[in-house]
């Protein structure tokens, strides 16, 4: 297995894990905590988290296969996707402080990047 697949499958699997104990942290620990915006402030985060959480697991597998900087980079680009987009949610949702909203638009424009390279990655001819 190449160390580039190790890597994303790895950070997948741990990112994996921390989704659902984010998400059942949100579920059972913080819905008489928070308002019911906040929650689905949280939500979104968790969701996001787990829909890249599969793309890195996705770009693992393909990295079995294929040896790709643009497979890479794309790898790179959706975990500080969700370090920003759902790790400012979380933050945002449970500190309440506003101006944390500024850094989720940074972490979507990182998902998208690294949706776009993956698309690259995977039409350039090899």
């Amino acid at each position: 297995m190449t160390s580039t697949a190790k890597l994303f499958l790895s950070l997948g699997a741990i990112s994996g894990a921390l989704a659902v104990l984010i998400g059942a942290f949100g579920a059972h620990g913080l819905k008489d905590k928070l308002c019911a915006q906040m929650l689905t402030v949280y939500k979104t985060g968790v969701e996001y988290h787990f829909y890249h959480t599969l793309a890195l697991l996705g770009i693992g597998l393909l990295s079995l296969h294929y040896k790709s900087t643009l497979l890479t980079a794309s790898g790179w680009a959706m975990v500080a996707g969700i370090l920003l987009f759902s790790g400012s949610l979380y933050a945002l949702s449970i500190s309440g402080i506003r101006p944390l909203g500024a850094i989720t638009p940074l972490g979507g424009l990182c998902f998208i990047i690294g949706w776009i390279l993956l698309a690259v990655a995977i039409l350039k001819p090899a």
